[in-house]
């Protein structure tokens, strides 16, 4: 088991104190394919759960990061910028994607455990 948390959009959370690491899960960069081009948030930008925050584009199509979380932006990766093959060669690593200061850290509970999201991707194979 891992300290992530999931969303039903396939983001993954880490948090650390009120302050959470956002990124795409392996399945969700297995699904996209190559990915060419990472559009972050700005730093100081508010963003609401459920909210588009980024954009991940592949080989195969664009999609919408979405906010897992209500906060401020308060780091982007930009070490995507120039290498946005991180987000499929360390999804959960280096391919992170910005940072929250949560402005409701209990929000954190309603997303789903490892275990949990593990069977919403056996459901869709």
């Amino acid at each position: 088991m891992t300290d992530l948390r999931f969303t039903t959009d396939h983001e993954w959370v880490r948090r650390d104190g009120d302050i959470a690491v956002v990124g795409i899960t392996d399945y969700a960069q297995s699904c996209l394919g190559d990915v060419v081009y990472v559009e972050l948030p700005s730093v100081g930008a508010t963003v609401e759960k459920g909210g588009a925050a980024a954009t991940v584009e592949s080989v195969k199509a664009a999609s919408e990061v979405y906010a897992p979380l209500d906060g401020e932006v308060v780091a982007v990766n930009d070490l995507l910028a120039g290498e946005p093959g991180h987000v499929n060669a360390d999804p959960t690593g280096e391919g992170w994607f910005f940072k929250l200061k949560l402005s409701d850290p209990g929000q954190v509970d309603a997303l789903m455990d490892e275990a949990a999201y593990k069977t919403l991707v056996e459901s869709l194979a």
